[in-house]
């Protein structure tokens, strides 16, 4: 039962889906809690995967692609209440903005957005837009499938750079709680729950798919580790969002190539 009450802490905590009342009660919270709950991010991105990809397969009865892929996102955008698209931002503006790195960090506590973090949003969503459009172009299955593996593959990436580096956000910040190292256990956890979105991935379209997603996000986690230790010293939460957003991103371009 712990395991459910972790899985439902991180659903609440990572989405704008209500977790309330009695519920709430009996999921309960602690900093050990939360902590342990970043186990099941993968199983948040089965969630909001799965209202995504219902989005657009209905969407692609009545529209184009493209309409499909911009109405989609918008409604995963609303689940998770922007939450990662405004951790890119924010990146974005704290490294593009300077190279000092305590000036970094204070720039992505500023809840304003700057010129790089406006580029980079727009730059994401109009990539993301064109990629499911361009795979939905082969079939709804097809693109649906891509979706959910993208936002499960998407959220065990960030478990990844939480375990290869040190928390130096700030003291208040959400991600705070998560500040200790994760444990190998709960990145086994989110290997268990991401494994069948590679077989799904598998059955779509052949094993080259699935072999592809995973290099594509364990590109982005090299990647991400490496940038951040050299220009923040660790992750930060805004750290964590665009880690996600840029391995999702990474996938649908892997998927893509294969059309």
């Amino acid at each position: 039962m712990s395991a459910l009450r972790h899985f439902l802490l991180a659903l609440q905590f990572f989405t704008r889906i209500p977790v309330t009342g009695r519920l709430a009660q009996w999921v309960g919270y602690s900093p050990a809690m939360l902590r342990a709950s970043a186990a099941h991010f993968p199983a948040v991105g089965w969630v909001v995967g799965a209202i995504g990809a219902l989005t657009l397969a209905g969407a692609l009865a009545l529209w184009q692609p493209l309409v499909a892929a911009v109405l989609c996102t918008v409604v995963t955008v609303l689940v998770t209440g922007a939450f990662h698209e405004d951790g890119l931002a924010d990146v974005a503006d704290g490294l593009g903005g300077t190279s000092n790195r305590e000036r970094a960090l204070e720039i992505m506590r500023d809840s304003r957005i700057g010129a790089f973090g406006a580029i980079a949003l727009v730059l994401a969503l109009g990539l993301k837009f064109a990629l499911l459009a361009a795979l939905a172009g082969q079939g709804a299955w097809v693109a649906c499938v891509a979706l959910l593996a993208a936002h499960v593959l998407s959220r065990l990436v960030p478990l990844a750079v939480m375990r290869a580096l040190p928390y130096v956000g700030a003291e208040g910040g959400k991600a705070k709680p998560m500040a200790d190292a994760v444990s190998g256990s709960a990145v086994g956890i989110g290997v268990l729950w991401s494994l069948p979105a590679v077989a799904l991935l598998a059955l779509a379209g052949g094993a080259a798919n699935g072999l592809a997603a995973l290099l594509a996000a364990a590109l982005v986690g090299v990647v991400m580790v490496r940038l951040l230790r050299r220009r923040l010293g660790g992750f930060t939460g805004d750290a964590l969002g665009a880690t996600q957003q840029l391995s999702e991103l990474a996938i649908y371009l892997a998927l893509a190539a294969q059309l």
